[in-house]
């Protein structure tokens, strides 16, 4: 894919702001094009560093969330990956570009139109190593597991011990936890331990499932 012009300056920004410092997480957010996973009516606000209603009560995050996520997750090129909440399926894109071919992304979306509507764009865009799953992502995905990091996209009350114990030794989680207020935790499994690490506050929709929020 060619590099989204009107990222640029976006990018720039988020680079001299300290958001993102890695140039594989620089060059993916350079090439995805954000206005593919957004409403018609929503496209031309692609390039704005803001989070967008893309329907049922959910959103697509803000351009400086996705990097610094994939910037705490240290990824690597062929990794395997779970996302909880793929929403519009533009982080899980951005994901698959730094885990590139040889990698995967398996995303979790609970509501059906959501899953379906991210798995038609990001086949339409070819992104082959993102797997769609609709269902419950609290409860991880087993069939896959173990993964090398895994991401939630929305806030819980902790973050699920399913994800955890689907986390290969070695690997990193990174989570929103909280309802009011709500901070972005990084995770990393060490020997069977886990050791948990404060980045700062953020403001995700709830996490909904059985271990997360109820609805």
């Amino acid at each position: 894919m060619q590099v989204i012009k009107e990222m640029i300056p976006v990018v720039e920004r988020l680079k001299r702001e300290g958001y993102i410092r890695n140039e594989k997480v620089i060059q993916a957010l350079l090439k995805v094009p954000r206005e593919e996973f957004l409403p018609e009516e929503l496209k031309e606000y692609a390039y704005i560093d803001t989070p967008l209603s893309i329907g049922y009560g959910q959103t697509i995050s803000a351009i400086h969330m996705v990097g610094m996520m994939c910037e705490a997750l240290d990824l690597k090129e062929g990794q395997k990956v779970l996302e909880v909440g793929t929403g519009s399926g533009y982080h899980a894109a951005v994901v698959a570009e730094i885990v590139g071919k040889d990698g995967v992304v398996v995303t979790i979306e609970r509501i059906p139109e959501l899953a379906e509507r991210a798995k038609k764009v990001l086949k339409r865009l070819g992104y082959d190593n993102v797997i769609v799953v609709c269902g419950d992502g609290t409860l991880g995905y087993p069939p896959l597991a173990p993964y090398d990091r895994i991401y939630i996209t929305a806030a819980g009350p902790k973050v699920p011990k399913p994800l955890i114990d689907q986390l290969k030794d070695g690997g990193k989680i990174v989570a929103p936890v909280g309802r009011k207020i709500q901070e972005l935790i990084l995770l990393e499994k060490r020997e069977c331990k886990v050791f948990e690490k404060r980045l700062c506050e953020v403001a995700f929709v709830p996490l909904i499932g059985e271990e997360g929020w109820r609805e």
